[in-house]
């Protein structure tokens, strides 16, 4: 849990990282937000295989969100849950959007009342296909994708839109599915043609901006 020592807290930022697990990975986008007054909680979590992730491992992202909560005493504050990828997905069930596993069967997430907005970067959105499964989202919802993410392309957010709650979908051109991390996992290159740095940069801005 990180916070600015020489600012009063704006609230509270609880982030997911996808499924390396290692948020250190994001340090930019997490930095500036801790910046900004915000206190940030950014548990390390199990590595998995993304292209054959269980529901139990997915649902563990949500779950890590959730309790991070339990331990920030500021019940005044707003909180938003952030996330890429696998932590995308776990930050919008906090939100309220219902997941299916493979077999069709309804998901047991937690759902928390006090997120006032989640902000996914890159989420597979299949899991939140049924027709259900945005009829109990409580909360604004900002999807970030990458128009260059072959993994979960920014059409698949479109899907968003049937939620209650204001959706606001960003496309970045040029970026790919895992482009937004500070530090990318080894033998992964940038994507050609991106300025990786000045990509960071506009990321970490828009990303503050949409914070209450």
């Amino acid at each position: 849990m990180r916070t600015h020592p020489e600012r009063a807290a704006r609230g509270i930022v609880l982030f997911a990282p996808g499924a390396g697990g290692d948020p250190a990975r994001y340090a930019d986008t997490i930095d500036r937000i801790v910046a900004a007054g915000y206190i940030v909680s950014a548990a390390t979590h199990e590595r998995f295989d993304a292209r054959h992730a269980t529901a139990e491992q997915m649902c563990e992202r949500a779950v890590g969100l959730a309790d991070a909560l339990e331990g920030i005493d500021r019940p005044e504050l707003p909180v938003v849950a952030i996330g890429h990828s696998a932590g995308g997905w776990a930050a919008l069930c906090l939100a309220g959007a219902r997941p299916r596993g493979r077999e069709g069967g309804l998901l047991d997430v937690p759902v928390v009342r006090r997120v006032r907005k989640a902000i996914a970067l890159a989420p597979p959105m299949g899991w939140f296909a049924a027709p259900d499964a945005w009829a109990t989202v409580h909360a604004e919802i900002e999807i970030l994708s990458g128009a260059a993410d072959g993994v979960t392309p920014p059409e698949t957010a479109q899907i968003a839109r049937r939620s209650p709650r204001p959706v606001n979908l960003r496309t970045y051109p040029g970026v790919g599915h895992l482009d937004v991390m500070t530090v990318l996992p080894p033998g992964v290159s940038v994507t050609p043609g991106l300025d990786h740095a000045a990509f960071l940069d506009k990321l970490a801005s828009d990303m503050v901006d949409a914070l209450p």
